[in-house]
């Protein structure tokens, strides 16, 4: 049998660094409907492992249809799950690059999540903040198991890479003041990243069933834009490095399906 695994990426730049770090070859293309496209990555002959990467889009509402499409994609043409869960995939993976809540995840190091949080889903009151949850109208978190955040980090332990485990904060309006930083922070202790589509994936994950994790290298710190500050192409590194690591362990160890 088969551990099968999709990644989401926003970007080209992040997929490009997944992929890579897999090494696994040159994948596969598969397109999909709405001119996405699918990189099936393989481990062949050996066939222990399948892991598709999608360039998803910016932002929750594009990524979440994006991720929508693949998942529904895999359950319509049996992309191969025998085990009756709806879905092919024995995870799903939202990746990339992200801000990092100062001093909790310095530049260069990754961010593994606790819970996956939409941070600016709810209504502003004159007595605060509501989440969408509080307002009745949904959720605005979806947590990660213990067991799959553990092992992630245990690796990322073993290789000597810097990482925290910690809410991983999905936002439609990127933070760019001290203010805003601070009361992200506040209402959400402990958060250790900010990007904008780690939610989007987990909704459509949460839809066909399927486990899923946010895995961000940090680019930046969360709070005024300072540009010559960046490290973008340190952060695509890690990412890379990650996805090198967690090919060779955990991707390896998940319930076949």
């Amino acid at each position: 049998m088969v551990h099968r695994i999709l990644i989401v990426t926003a970007v080209a730049a992040e997929a490009d660094s997944v992929s890579a770090g897999l090494g696994l070859g040159a994948p596969e293309l598969l397109p999909l409907p709405g001119g996405l496209v699918l990189r099936r990555h393989t481990d062949a002959p050996d066939d222990r492992v399948l892991i598709d990467v999608l360039v998803g889009g910016v932002g929750p509402a594009a990524v979440g249809a994006s991720t929508g499409t693949a998942l529904a994609y895999a359950a319509l043409t049996g992309t191969g799950s025998s085990t009756g869960s709806g879905t092919s995939y024995g995870l799903v993976v939202s990746a990339g690059i992200a801000g990092g809540f100062q001093p909790l995840a310095p530049l260069g190091s990754v961010v593994v999540s606790s819970a996956v949080v939409a941070a600016d889903l709810g209504a502003q009151t004159p007595d605060g903040y509501l989440t969408v949850d509080e307002l009745g109208f949904g959720r605005s978190v979806h947590p990660v198991p213990e067991a799959l955040t553990g092992r992630i980090a245990a690796v990322l332990e073993a290789a000597g890479r810097t990482h925290t485990v910690g809410p991983v904060l999905t936002v439609s309006t990127v933070t760019g003041t001290a203010d805003r930083a601070a009361e992200l922070a506040g209402r959400h202790p402990g958060a250790a990243a900010e990007a904008m589509e780690g939610f989007g994936v987990a909704e459509a994950a949460a839809a066909y069933g399927a486990p899923v994790v946010e895995i961000r290298a940090v680019s930046n710190a969360v709070g005024p834009r300072d540009r010559a500050a960046w490290r973008i192409g340190e952060a695509l590194h890690a990412l890379r490095h990650t996805s090198d690591l967690l090919s060779k362990t955990v991707f390896l160890e998940l319930e076949p399906s």
